[in-house]
């Protein structure tokens, strides 16, 4: 039986939270992470803006004007990905850093509050249901937009993890989904031929073609 987006996504935001909110985090909040740049607290505060976005989202405007796209969409369209002075990336330490301010104690409240409003939520919200993800400019439906978040949830659980050198990680549920968006968005990003060639002859794959983030 195929899991749903919602189900992935809720599996893998329950034990997203549980690493964001334990004592191993509070602990090592001002310690450098496995990510250039970023200190466990601002990857935890990335990781858990996978929930809080969600929401934030779900009650915002929606752009009449912003381009429907889906999950794979979202992430082939991405520039800058492995540069880290790139806008993307410098856009993305500077939210963390941003949700990260408040400190362990404001951080875990207010992931812990949203996670507990979306387990009510998501089940009644309806499959057509748009948002729109404002700094970028596109609108997702909600379940696309959640296979975006697995994929976050996938990375960041196990950059987080590993800072903190805990072996936990994602659920495989969430894992899958991710990988089922990375690949498709391989695929749009760099065509098949080359995304063969990724997977089966390494030493044709010029273009490092499984590369999307």
């Amino acid at each position: 039986m195929t899991t749903s987006a919602r189900d992935a996504y809720r599996a893998g935001a329950d034990a997203a939270v549980d690493l964001v909110t334990s004592h191993t985090v509070a602990r090592a909040w001002h310690d450098p992470s496995v990510l250039d740049g970023m200190s466990v607290g601002e990857l935890a505060a990335h990781l858990s803006r996978s929930v809080l976005q969600v929401e934030w989202y779900l009650d915002g405007p929606l752009d009449a004007d912003a381009p429907l796209v889906d999950a794979a969409d979202y992430y082939a369209d991405l520039t800058g990905t492995t540069d880290p002075s790139s806008t993307l990336n410098t856009g993305v330490r500077a939210r963390s850093t941003e949700t990260a301010a408040q400190g362990v104690e404001g951080l875990t409240a207010e992931a812990s509050a949203a996670l507990d409003r979306l387990r009510v939520r998501l089940p009644q919200e309806p499959t057509d249901r748009r948002m729109t993800v404002r700094h970028q400019g596109r609108t997702l439906l909600l379940d696309e937009y959640l296979r975006t978040r697995c994929v976050e949830l996938a990375v960041h659980t196990e950059d987080l993890a590993l800072s903190l050198g805990s072996d936990v990680r994602a659920p495989a549920v969430t894992t899958a989904t991710a990988v089922d968006v990375l690949l498709a968005a391989a695929r749009r990003r760099n065509g098949d031929t080359a995304v063969m060639h990724a997977l089966a002859r390494r030493e044709r794959d010029d273009d490092d073609a499984l590369r999307v983030l």
